[in-house]
């Protein structure tokens, strides 16, 4: 799938031409409606968790830019870089759930950067600015972080054997059409055009759901 390759270039005002803006929503009904959830939400990263090519876009070093709202990465050539704007508050939901965990299947090369972006990119606070929950974009991913090259088969071969937990209790969020390949194993698998929002959360977990019988 062809992506844009042009970054929001550094202005000496900080991070204020980076698009990327902060976001927030009540409880969505899927939420309380009674009706199970995935047991793991998997997520590719590049141009799914966040809209740039980890491996093409950063020259390193990073650092994390003081005081920026979303939390933004800067790097070398003062290119800035963030999640998509719904993906940390997401990420806080999910990381709350008590029978849901969160899981990385990508296919970057430079997994190390990926990484060190995770581990420097900050989760907004909890319901009522509860500081409880992981506060590192990272440690969301309780069950484990599968970057490297190969097939996305070997990533959800791996991360179901750490787990335990069976595919067809799995709901992939991905770009990249190739890998819907994943759902010959049982995986549900939510092809994005524009990376994660709620909308396509809500839609996946509807796909996932409707995979196993449930209206």
């Amino acid at each position: 799938m062809a992506k844009s390759k042009k970054l929001p270039k550094a202005t000496s005002d900080g991070p204020s031409s980076n698009p990327i803006t902060s976001s927030s929503t009540t409880a969505p009904p899927w939420l309380h409606d009674g009706l199970p959830l995935p047991r793991l939400i998997v997520l590719d990263l590049d141009y799914t968790l966040w809209p740039f090519y980890s491996d093409i876009h950063i020259s390193t070093p990073i650092r994390l830019v003081p005081s920026a709202n979303p939390p933004t990465l800067s790097d070398r050539n003062g290119e800035y870089f963030a999640l998509y704007p719904d993906a940390p508050h997401i990420l806080r939901l999910i990381s709350s759930l008590p029978n849901t965990r969160l899981a990385v299947a990508s296919k970057s090369p430079v997994g190390d950067l990926c990484r060190e972006v995770l581990k420097l990119l900050r989760l907004p606070p909890g319901e009522g600015g509860s500081e409880k929950g992981p506060k590192k974009t990272i440690d969301a991913f309780d069950a484990g972080l599968e970057i490297y090259e190969g097939t996305k088969l070997r990533h959800f071969e791996v991360i179901a054997k750490r787990t335990g937990i069976p595919f067809s209790e799995m709901l992939f969020f991905d770009d990249e059409r190739p890998n819907l390949e994943v759902e010959s194993l049982g995986v549900t698998m939510r092809l994005i055009r524009d990376g994660l929002t709620w909308e396509e959360l809500e839609r996946g977990i509807m796909q996932w759901r409707a995979n196993q019988g449930v209206a």
